[in-house]
């Protein structure tokens, strides 16, 4: 299980468990499952997908992720409910 968290300037959007998170990275999307070894990558512009109880979708433009021992955190500079 991963532990997420999606941080904007404005508010934090998503923060709880999820099974898998898939991230528009600057050169293509990116699939973060447990286990997945350290990273960090910068966000381009796309969807930002967090499957956990329910299917989560933001629209992402800019920031980064970064992947810790089964931490994912989204900090994005803009984001908006898909």
């Amino acid at each position: 299980m991963l532990k997420v968290s999606v941080v904007s300037p404005e508010a934090t959007l998503y923060e709880g468990d999820a099974t898998s998170v898939v991230a528009p990275a600057f050169d293509g999307e990116v699939g973060i499952l447990p286990s997945h070894a350290p990273m960090i990558t910068v966000l381009g512009q796309g969807t930002l997908r967090v499957n956990g109880e329910t299917l989560a979708r933001f629209t992402v433009s800019g920031g980064f992720v970064q992947v810790v021992d089964d931490v994912v955190r989204v900090v994005t500079e803009q984001a908006t409910p898909a």
